[in-house]
């Protein structure tokens, strides 16, 4: 029976795999069982930002050394640029080992890489199809029969950049968008209705290209989609509990209205029993074994009718102000800095809010 493990690893850089490595000398971490890495890299989640391809370059390298080079490149590599605030720099590995754990339901994972995506389907129905259909594949290898049971289902989407525009342009087609940040927001959003769509949170007969990233209402509450450079199809990890695995992590969500709305998390980790009326104690945040959320600037420029002027600065992302902020807060609530906050939320819960996944020793 297969049994999900989780490792939160710290990074000194994009290229730092000695932690890794470290775990995997010592008999931590089995490599041929690693099915995900998730990581939090210090650039700065832009179109340009080249640390999210370096580290996953230098997981993949260092992972080959020891599956080969096939298997490495079966891994998703799931790599969030931007660490503002005091986001500490870390890597997140999702393992599957098999043995006779604890009964379930217990912690499910499935992966899925779905073919290039053409950029003129980028931010349209296409890839809302093509993330749909890997959302419901990734559920069908973790076992999960239920769309309830599913609590993320994190998405590494691709942008467009001046390259790939060309390239669509040549064959006479068209893109959504040709400002290449834009093209991150469209990604993220067309990403997550596919979410939505394969968990039966949306019809699909009410999505056009005409509402992705412009009806705010239409959104997932168990989507997070991240955008860079470093890919041209979708990687997509589907976490849930299913009672076909067993040992002794759990999962949650909640969905945050705003970026200051930690009582929903609070309840998802009460929920999963570590239940704190304040911060959590030193042996509840041992049992916290990852956190998983989504951050964006509340785009009517207020939060709770105060004003904010993240979306107003010229030179600095409001993404980069939202993942500051909202891990602060998060942070606060859990008591550690390694955690894992994605920038831009376009239909990844309420507008200036987002899903958050709680994973917790049972």
């Amino acid at each position: 029976m297969p049994i999900a493990r989780v490792h939160r690893i710290p990074a000194s850089a994009p290229d730092d795999v000695s932690g890794i490595e470290a775990a995997i000398a010592a008999g931590r971490l089995d490599p041929a069982g690693i099915l995900a890495i998730f990581g939090k890299t210090e650039g700065n989640g832009c179109v340009n930002d080249f640390t999210r391809g370096f580290a996953t370059q230098s997981l993949t390298y260092a992972l080959a050394a020891h599956i080969g080079p096939e298997r490495a490149r079966e891994v998703c590599y799931v790599m969030s640029g931007g660490t503002e605030g005091a986001m500490s720099p870390h890597w997140t590995v999702f393992e599957r080992v098999e043995g006779e754990g604890a009964a379930g339901p217990a912690l499910a994972i499935g992966r899925v890489h779905t073919a290039d995506l053409a950029p003129e389907h980028l931010g349209r129905m296409g890839q809302v199809d093509q993330v749909a259909a890997g959302v419901a594949e990734a559920m069908r290898q973790a076992g999960i029969a239920h769309a309830g049971d599913v609590h993320f289902a994190q998405v590494k989407c691709p942008l467009l950049t001046a390259q790939r525009i060309g390239e669509a342009e040549r064959r006479g087609a068209t893109v959504a968008v040709r400002d290449t940040l834009k093209s991150m927001g469209l990604s993220r959003g067309a990403s997550s209705l596919g979410v939505a769509v394969a968990l039966g949170e949306i019809e699909r007969d009410k999505l056009s290209n005409a509402v992705i990233c412009r009806d705010m209402a239409l959104c997932s509450g168990r989507a997070s989609a991240s955008a860079g450079v470093e890919l041209v199809n979708h990687e997509i990890v589907v976490l849930g509990r299913s009672a076909e695995w067993s040992g002794p992590l759990t999962i949650d969500h909640g969905v945050m209205a705003d970026a200051i709305d930690i009582e929903p998390v609070r309840a998802a980790l009460g929920r999963v029993g570590l239940q704190a009326a304040g911060q959590l104690d030193q042996n509840q945040r041992v049992r916290l074994v990852a956190l998983l959320a989504k951050a964006e600037a509340s785009p009517d420029g207020e939060v709770r009718g105060a004003r904010h002027t993240m979306l107003d600065d010229s030179d600095i992302s409001s993404t980069r102000h939202a993942r500051a902020y909202v891990a602060g807060a998060l942070a606060g609530l859990v008591g550690r800095t390694t955690i894992y906050v994605s920038g831009g939320a376009e239909h990844q819960g309420p507008p200036g809010g987002g899903p958050v996944a709680v994973i917790v020793e049972r």
